[in-house]
């Protein structure tokens, strides 16, 4: 009993990390394509395929949302495989491609069905589970200082291409004529 409290102890930290480190880049990528799946959302054949999905029961919605997710979701170790073997750009990109994929799919499903998926008590407690431990999560100290480096990261990277597309002052006046 007292080695299984010792490796519960050990072993906590290092799963709230790798946790972490997969919310956050689940975030991160998901921050990047919010402009894309806001256009995307306004296509006609997307709007067809919504109207389907929302004519599902919940069950039917169920296995809509988890078939993508069960195809897609093994792709981050095996990205992780491809890197390891030394291949790191196509990892990478089997890793960006991959999650990109599954963001844009699963969300999209999954803000579509919502409502029926939560009426299958099973996925309600499921759902809940994973955010009030991510709630709690993003409650750590770590968590609030990665979310302040990366929003003050994201300023910098906003003034400097600001900068970079501002007519610089007095280059007109130091052209050559």
């Amino acid at each position: 009993m007292k080695r299984r409290k010792v490796l519960k102890y050990v072993l906590r930290p290092v799963a709230v990390v790798l946790a972490a480190a997969y919310f956050i880049f689940d975030l991160v990528v998901l921050s990047v394509l919010k402009p894309v799946l806001r256009r995307l959302a306004r296509l006609k054949f997307l709007r067809v395929i919504e109207a389907r999905i929302e004519a599902f029961g919940p069950y039917s919605t169920l296995a809509v949302f988890l078939i993508p997710l069960i195809l897609l979701e093994p792709l981050k170790p095996v990205s992780a495989y491809v890197i390891a073997s030394g291949y790191f750009a196509t990892g990478i990109l089997i890793l960006f491609v991959g999650e990109a994929l599954k963001i844009t799919i699963v969300e999209r499903i999954f803000h579509i069905g919502q409502p029926k998926l939560m009426t299958i008590q099973a996925f309600a407690r499921t759902y809940n589970f994973v955010v009030g431990w991510l709630t709690w999560v993003q409650a750590l100290p770590p968590w609030r200082a990665v979310k302040r480096n990366f929003a003050a990261f994201v300023q910098w990277a906003r003034r400097l291409k600001l900068r970079r597309e501002r007519p610089h002052r007095g280059a007109a006046s130091s052209a050559p004529q």
